[in-house]
């Protein structure tokens, strides 16, 4: 009788439970704002314990680091896109500056007659103007940089000092003054008021709705990034121009495009801003450009270019307000603020690098 073969033991294989696992941990070690978010949480309970009976987690403390962190939320989303797709814009600052004076010249009566002008422009039209001129100036940026293929570092430093001089320069020749006021008093400024500097309670506490526009903002660039078309231009683009270009990627359209967005982002913390505060200074938004890019940075979007998130550019301002904000209610000199700015940007590079570098391996 012939004896039959035996039948082969069948293969180990891993559980679908421990698939699930490792997935999920490769997904989690590529999202860009992992690092920020284990960074909010240690900076927030470091300022709870360090000054928690001194306000910082009082419903007034809560606003004034939120509202410090929406501010900076949206230029940070603005200058993320820009960073995922390989550029940089150092004149958002000056930016700010030159928004909120030219919409501020154009409502004096007194100031525009002295340019030939004999009445003083509704508060709606000159934020328009103002806009328009904003977003101008941020098309030449990218004009520039696409046509002379200079490396927008260059290309936005020397438009910061271009702005920022001829901001000076012109509202010293028309008004005598570098700081501006009566804004409050235009006709346009309540309904101005109502959606750029109007404030919401919640317990006891006044917050400003700049926090629901830093939110919104967040919400669209994350749908861009990880649900259209344009987001995955973006992400290409900063990764390899080169290869984009070559997949018909318009890379110079949207480099234009995004330039653009991060002057938009300047005019409307600008306008949040001065229609807040009831004057515009020529020095308003002085640095703005590096905290945006710091913040940027801490959220998990890389210098290089073609990784990032606009959640990690809000984790990434939320951070930034908290420190700025908890200094203070710790009665700690503000002067320190920058010192921990700069150890943070140095630290989020090196975390950024080595979650790259864990991704990587996990694939």
């Amino acid at each position: 009788m012939t004896s039959l073969p035996h039948e082969a033991a069948p293969k180990a294989k891993p559980s679908d439970e421990r698939l699930r696992q490792e997935n999920r941990l490769r997904r989690l070690l590529r999202r860009p704002e992992l690092g920020a978010a284990a960074g909010a949480l240690a900076v927030f309970l470091f300022f709870a314990f360090a000054a928690g009976g001194k306000g910082f987690l009082s419903v007034k403390g809560t606003a004034n680091y939120l509202q410090v962190a929406a501010e900076l939320g949206i230029l940070a989303i603005a200058v993320s896109l820009l960073m995922i797709g390989g550029e940089f814009d150092l004149s958002i600052g000056s930016m700010m500056g030159a928004a909120g004076m030219i919409t501020a010249i154009l409502i004096n009566p007194e100031y525009m007659n002295r340019i030939g002008i004999p009445y003083g422009i509704n508060l709606w039209v000159a934020m328009v103007i103002s806009l328009l001129i904003c977003v101008t100036l941020g098309a030449i940026n990218g004009l520039l940089v696409v046509y002379t293929r200079l490396p927008s570092f260059i290309i936005t430093l020397g438009s910061l000092f271009v702005i920022r001089g001829a901001t000076i320069g012109l509202t010293r020749a028309i008004t005598q003054v570098t700081q501006v006021r009566g804004i409050k008093e235009v006709m346009g400024y309540d309904s101005a008021a109502a959606i750029f500097a109007s404030k919401f309670r919640i317990a006891d506490g006044q917050f400003p709705i700049s926090i629901v526009w830093w939110l919104l903002f967040a919400a669209l660039a994350t749908y861009l990034l990880l649900n259209t078309r344009p987001g995955n231009w973006i992400y290409g683009m900063g990764g390899d121009e080169k290869a984009a270009r070559n997949m018909g990627v318009p890379v110079s359209r949207m480099k234009i495009i995004l330039f653009m967005t991060t002057a938009a982002a300047a005019w409307f913390v600008a306008t949040i801003q001065v229609i807040g505060v009831g004057s515009a200074d020529v020095l308003r938004g002085e640095q703005r450009e590096f905290f945006a890019i710091i913040a940027s940075v801490i959220g998990g979007t890389l210098l290089t270019g073609g990784y990032g998130s606009a959640i990690g550019a809000v984790l990434g301002a939320l951070i930034v307000g908290m420190v700025q904000q908890g200094i203070v209610f710790t009665g700690t000199d503000s002067d320190w603020f920058l010192v921990f700015l700069g150890a943070m940007l140095i630290i989020a590079v090196l975390i950024n690098n080595f979650i790259r570098k864990q991704a990587s391996e996990a694939k």
